[in-house]
């Protein structure tokens, strides 16, 4: 079993997240980062949330440092 894991600073953001989560199964990921996507970021819950994030998982664990990008202003 390959631990998995979902990083905010990969993303631009205006609150500049930090957060970075993993989990053993991709069930336990989904669940974790689909409630911060949703009290944290304003996100709904939807399918199509869950299927985006999904998408976005990695192999392995998050790294202790990650370069930080501008928000971006769209």
């Amino acid at each position: 079993m390959t631990r998995q894991y979902i990083d905010c600073r990969e993303f631009p953001s205006e609150m500049n997240c930090s957060v970075a989560l993993a989990a053993d199964t991709a069930e336990e990921l989904l669940e974790a980062a689909v409630q911060h996507a949703v009290s944290v970021h304003g996100h709904e819950d939807t399918s199509e949330l869950r299927s985006q994030l999904q998408q976005l998982f990695k192999a392995g664990t998050p790294p202790l440092d990650y370069p930080r990008r501008e928000p971006s202003h769209a």
